[in-house]
């Protein structure tokens, strides 16, 4: 879009054609990849599996707010909470491993430490292509873990090594973050209601 576009048209119009955008982006979202990103998720909370979250930068932020919503958004609720960390957030870690082996390594290494079969990886990667994502895609399923990818930009390397990709039709970082962010928001709400009704039939069931 050129600078003289955005003068003539301002603001309002500018911020109109985003979101006329990024409702088209939510129209044509895999919904089908979504479901079974969630039964995925929701098998490994009744199993007492693990959830590790990678990202960089804006992912990475996205990756530590759905670890925070899977742990506290349930615990303050007083439900069960996922076993969830986001790999992205041990500074420590991130940088001696990035000092002393590589950047690509960062979150594989802690991966290989943490991770066991069954476990469950969420690849957040706008453009699927993020070295240090596909490398813990690469440990992932080496140790038998169960894949989610949140990808935009036709998904990248990654598209085609995780279990389930929830693909992102947009080449715009934009939209393809604000959607990944949403999808976290879209989960929680779903765990919520679905651990409360099953709290509730329990308590039903022993009553009658």
């Amino acid at each position: 879009m050129s600078k003289e576009s955005l003068t003539k048209d301002g603001h309002t119009a500018f911020a109109k054609r985003y979101v006329d955008d990024l409702a088209k982006v939510l129209a044509d979202l895999p919904i089908e990849a979504i479901g079974r990103a969630m039964e995925l998720l929701e098998s490994a909370h009744e199993g007492g599996r693990r959830v590790f979250i990678v990202g960089n930068g804006g992912s990475a932020a996205t990756a530590s707010h759905m670890a925070n919503d899977l742990v506290w958004g349930l615990a303050q609720l007083g439900k069960p909470v996922f076993r969830a960390m986001a790999l992205s957030d041990n500074v420590a870690l991130i940088t001696a491993i990035s000092n002393d082996r590589s950047y690509a390594e960062v979150f594989a290494l802690q991966l290989e430490a943490l991770a066991d079969k069954g476990d469950v990886l969420v690849a957040i990667s706008g453009s699927g292509n993020s070295a240090n994502v596909v490398r813990a895609a690469e440990v992932a399923k080496e140790k038998g873990m169960r894949i989610i990818g949140f990808l935009g930009m036709g998904g990248g390397k990654l598209a085609k090594m995780v279990d389930i990709p929830i693909l992102v039709p947009s080449s715009d970082y934009g939209p393809i973050e604000d959607v990944h962010m949403m999808l976290d928001h879209l989960m929680i709400s779903y765990f919520r209601h679905s651990i409360q009704r099953k709290a509730e039939d329990e308590a039903s069931t022993k009553v009658g």
